[in-house]
């Protein structure tokens, strides 16, 4: 892309954008924040019209300024968000539902045999006639990437893919890129943290506000610090938080897992005290799911206890538990209820006539609107910003009174300053005397706020770190060096 300009709806998304990514190369983005990052994938994979620059693709002038012709481009995204088609197997949606497949009768041996060689290749055992809905979703991403080689794309765009797959599945993912990349693929790897580009990536670009503000060489050190306001200001918070944080007193449990089976879960135990910070790493990637279906009541444990200050967890108490789903904005708010509803969503257990109180309400609106802001309650909820929306979920849970609030991978697809702010309401929780869990997947930011962390695997062995233990953190793990004592390696 050279010098590239682009407008959606009068509005300028990439401004001046050049980047180049060679034949072969491993290409690393780094988004400080989002603006311009979905136009910039747009563009690559569609020509669509521009108001000044250029796009080559395989060496080929394929869209400019003076004309577009809003024609495909072969190039794959691999989202967090699988494109994958359920109801049919590996096989079908490798080979069969891509462009240029013709036949008119499907022969399954045949599809077996042309996929063996290219699973033998990478050294991964996927069945061809899996179901895709049975995969897990390093297979899922396996499958997606096979799709494109199969496709022929030279060009694959990853985004985010840390934040969904483990620490493990991530190496297995690396050795994959770069076989491919020694045939001469090339790939866009965009990440939230150098920490991850730094471990596959040739070069690695910084974006921010729809424009390259730097490139960075294999060879360079990490930066410490980008000298961006939003990036400083999170570095000074974590430092004040860690210099101020007083530790919780462990000895009042908030909340308590003794030998829970369930499913893949295997004797799993822990607990959190009250207004404590714990951050569970699910390093296999394999637990989370049943585990917020005990939480939620959905589902029983064959084994062990569940215990909310101290008491057997039931179905009557589930409001003493609130969980923070991954990505809340899309699916903890009802787009149908007034601003106000929404806050008084889990409410009804302490006040019961709540939805047919209106004074209830007024009292509600008066008493936040200096913490919300008077102009959000008239708002439609689908017309607040990312930061509102945050917002009006963590006050929803505030109100629900809770003993432990449990967060799913809470900075997942955050910019910067969207992660301080999730950051700062987190630690209002906790200021509150709340216990608070993150479930995580890779680290991301989840360190920021955590007095502990445990790595638990599918066999349920388990490694506990104390913050003062932060630091002997793999290398890789994001902004370790903020967490880095005398006693760190």
């Amino acid at each position: 892309m050279e010098r590239v300009t682009y407008q959606e709806q009068g509005v300028i998304r990439l401004e001046n954008f050049s980047m180049t990514i060679r034949a072969g190369e491993i290409m690393g983005l780094v988004p400080v924040n989002h603006y311009g990052l979905s136009s910039m994938i747009k563009l690559l994979q569609q020509n669509l019209p521009l108001h000044y620059g250029y796009v080559y693709y395989r060496e080929k002038l394929v869209n400019q300024w003076r004309h577009s012709s809003m024609s495909m481009n072969r190039i794959s995204v691999i989202q967090n968000k699988s494109c994958l088609a359920e109801g049919l197997s590996v096989a079908d949606n490798i080979f069969v539902l891509r462009h240029g497949f013709r036949k008119r009768i499907i022969q399954p041996a045949m599809l077996r045999s042309q996929l063996e060689p290219f699973l033998k290749d990478i050294d991964v055992e996927i069945a061809a006639d899996e179901p895709i809905e049975k995969l897990t979703l390093f297979e899922k991403f396996v499958v997606e990437l096979l799709k494109a080689v199969v496709a022929g794309c030279r060009l694959v765009v990853l985004e985010d893919i840390g934040t969904f797959i483990s620490d493990a599945e991530l190496v297995k993912l690396h050795a994959i890129l770069k076989h491919y990349a020694g045939q001469g693929m090339s790939f866009l790897y965009v990440a939230a943290h150098f920490e991850e580009v730094s471990q596959v990536c040739d070069r690695t670009a910084l974006m921010m506000n729809g424009q390259i503000i730097k490139i960075f060489q294999a060879t360079d050190k990490i930066p410490d610090l980008f000298f961006i306001p939003c990036a400083e200001d999170f570095e000074k918070h974590i430092r004040e938080h860690t210099a101020s944080r007083k530790m919780p007193d462990t000895s009042q449990k908030a909340f308590e897992a003794g030998h829970i089976c369930c499913g893949p879960i295997r004797n799993l135990t822990f607990d959190v005290a009250a207004g404590e910070c714990l951050v569970l790493q699910d390093l296999d990637n394999c637990i989370f799911q049943d585990w917020i279906e005990l939480l939620t009541g959905d589902k029983k444990p064959e084994s062990g206890t569940l215990l909310v200050n101290g008491e057997r967890f039931t179905r009557r108490r589930k409001r003493e538990i609130a969980v923070i789903q991954e990505l809340p904005v899309e699916t903890m708010l009802f787009p149908n209820l007034s601003y106000v509803e929404n806050l008084c969503f889990n409410l009804d257990h302490r006040l019961p006539d709540v939805w047919r109180s209106s004074r209830v309400k007024k009292s509600l609106r008066q008493e936040y609107e200096s913490i919300l802001g008077e102009g959000v309650f008239d708002e439609r909820v689908e017309n607040l910003t990312e930061m509102q929306k945050y917002d009006l979920i963590y006050t929803k849970i505030m109100l629900q009174h809770p003993k432990v609030v449990f967060c799913v991978q809470p900075f997942k697809r955050a910019e910067v300053s969207l992660r301080m702010h999730i950051w700062e309401l987190m630690g209002k929780l906790l200021d509150k005397g709340i216990a608070v869990v993150i479930l995580a997947v890779n680290l991301a930011d989840s360190l920021a706020l955590a007095d502990r962390l445990i790595r638990i695997r599918q066999d349920s062995r388990a490694q506990e770190y104390d913050k003062k233990d932060f630091g002997k953190l793999p290398v890789t793990t994001p902004w370790r060096y903020l967490y880095q004592g005398e006693e760190a390696e």
